[in-house]
C-alpha cells in the first residue's frame, strides 16, 4: 500500500498536481485549451483604431496573417500619424523612408526596408514573403519590386510632417534626431485566430530626423517581430537599435518557451535591454507578447507606453507597466 501510493503522488507530481509552476511567473501546459480567441493586441493608442479593422477579420472567422496586414495598413494610411507611413517624420534630408515585417504561423515571413514613396510598405512586406525566394528587400530595390507589384508610387511627406522636420532643422543647433521616452514610434501587432493560429505586422517610418539610409528593428525579423506557433509572438517598439542588441522579439519567444508568462519574459527582455546600456537617458524600449493561450504580456524601460486590446470582452487601450520612473 505504501508503494502504491508512492507511485500515485509520483505520477502526480510529474502531471504538475503537486507542485505547480508559479501562476504569476509561468504559462499553463502549452497542449491545453486555447483559453482566449481570437484576440489582437497592438502597440500604442493609435493601435485602438488599427485592431478595430484586424477584429473585422477575426470576428469573420478570417486568419490571423489578414488581420494584422489590414490592421496595420489603417495606421499606415492615417497622415494624422507621425510615425508610420503616410505623414510619418522624414531623416534628416527630408526624406520619408518606411521599414516593415510580416510573419505567420509557419514562420514564413517579408520584410522591407528604406522603402520610399510606398504608402503601405507592410502589404509589399507579404508579397516579398508570398511572392519571392527572398526575405528582406531594401531601398531602390524594394521600391521597384513594389511597383512591379502593382503598388503606386505617392509623396508621403505630408504639409504637417515637412513643417516640424523644416522647424527641427532651424532649432536643432547639434541636428540630433528627434527622440525620447515619450516618442510613440512604430505599430507592432500581434493576432490569434479562431483555428489558434498566430501571425504579426511591425511597420514603422523609424526613428524621426534619422540619419539618411539609417535602419532600425522594425523590418528585422527576431528584433522587431517575431512568431513561433508553437509558443507565442512578441513585437518591440521604441529605440530601435536597442532592441536589435538583445533580439528583442525573438528573446521573448524563447523566454514564453522555456516557460515563461507573456508578462514575465517581457519584463525579462527589458531587464536584460538595461543591463546591457550604460547610457539609459531616454532610451525608451516597449514589448508586447501574446502566447498560445491568448494570455497578453506588456511591459517598457520608463511610463508612458500604451498597448490596445480587442477580443470577445475588450476593446480597450491600458497602461503598461513599467522598469523606471523617468
Amino acid at each position: 500500500m505504501k508503494r502504491r501510493r508512492f507511485l500515485n503522488l509520483t505520477g502526480l507530481a510529474s502531471a504538475g498536481f503537486l507542485f505547480p509552476k508559479s501562476a504569476n511567473s509561468r504559462t499553463t501546459n502549452a497542449t491545453q485549451a486555447i483559453q482566449n480567441k481570437p484576440i489582437v493586441i497592438s502597440t500604442w493608442r493609435h493601435g485602438f483604431a488599427a485592431n478595430q479593422q484586424a477584429w473585422n477579420v477575426l470576428d469573420a472567422g478570417g486568419n490571423a496573417l489578414d488581420a494584422v496586414e489590414r490592421g496595420v495598413r489603417v495606421t499606415e494610411s492615417d497622415a494624422s500619424n507621425r510615425s508610420v507611413g503616410l505623414g510619418g517624420l522624414p531623416d534628416r534630408e527630408g526624406n520619408v523612408t518606411l521599414d516593415a515585417c510580416i510573419m505567420n504561423h509557419k514562420n514564413e515571413c517579408g520584410a522591407v526596408a528604406f522603402l520610399k514613396e510606398i504608402e503601405n510598405p507592410i502589404s509589399v512586406a507579404r508579397k516579398v514573403m508570398e511572392e519571392t525566394p527572398h526575405v528582406l528587400l531594401v531601398g531602390k530595390g524594394a521600391q521597384e519590386f513594389a511597383l512591379a507589384q502593382g503598388f503606386e508610387r505617392k509623396n508621403l511627406l505630408t504639409p504637417g510632417a515637412k513643417e516640424a522636420w523644416e522647424n527641427w532643422k532651424q532649432k536643432q543647433e547639434e541636428k540630433r534626431p528627434g527622440i525620447n521616452h515619450e516618442n510613440h514610434d512604430t505599430i507592432g501587432m500581434l493576432a490569434l485566430d479562431k483555428n489558434g493560429n498566430l501571425s504579426g505586422a511591425c511597420t514603422t517610418s523609424g526613428w524621426a530626423y534619422k540619419m539618411h539610409g539609417r535602419v532600425g528593428d522594425s523590418p528585422i525579423i527576431g528584433s522587431g517581430l517575431f512568431v513561433d506557433n508553437e509558443v507565442g509572438a512578441a513585437c518591440a517598439t521604441g529605440l530601435g537599435e536597442a532592441v536589435i542588441r538583445i533580439s528583442g522579439s525573438s528573446i521573448i519567444v524563447e523566454l514564453m518557451r522555456q516557460g515563461l508568462s507573456p508578462q514575465a519574459a517581457c519584463e525579462e527582455a527589458i531587464h536584460r535591454l538595461v543591463r546591457k546600456h550604460k547610457d539609459l537617458d531616454n532610451l525608451q524600449v516597449g514589448f508586447l507578447a501574446l502566447n498560445k493561450n491568448g494570455e497578453v504580456g506588456a511591459y517598457s524601460v520608463y511610463s508612458g507606453f500604451q498597448y490596445a486590446r480587442t477580443d470577445t470582452s475588450a476593446n480597450e487601450v491600458f497602461d503598461s507597466t513599467f522598469q523606471m520612473s523617468k
